[in-house]
């Protein structure tokens, strides 16, 4: 007996009114056995404390799907406003985006 594709059913999201978005440019990724733990914080270059605004704790199942809702939805993005170049060649990305700075080389 073959089992038939319910289709997927409509959530009605309810957003409050007073929410605040929370903004972060660095996640903290951290895990056990069964959650995925997600700190959203605020960096600023040349400082050296982060600053954790939000914690999200989701399954290990919720977290791929995240990572695949993710990707399908950067992929949409990219093909309307073309690609996001990640900057760094091969150094590490957080020290790419929040290392100290560096002097200019020097031009020959």
């Amino acid at each position: 007996m073959k089992s038939q594709k319910q289709p997927p059913r409509k959530l009605n999201v309810q957003m409050p009114s007073d929410l605040e978005p929370t903004y972060a440019n660095v996640v903290l990724i951290t895990h056990s056995p069964s959650e995925i733990i997600l700190d959203f914080a605020q960096a600023m270059p040349n400082q050296p404390s982060l600053h954790v605004k939000t914690r999200v704790v989701m399954t290990p199942l919720n977290a791929k799907l995240l990572l695949r809702a993710l990707r399908e939805n950067l992929a949409k993005y990219e093909s309307t406003f073309g690609e996001i170049i990640i900057p760094g060649r091969g150094e590490d990305l957080a020290r790419a985006f929040f290392g100290t700075s560096r002097p200019p080389e020097d031009e020959p």
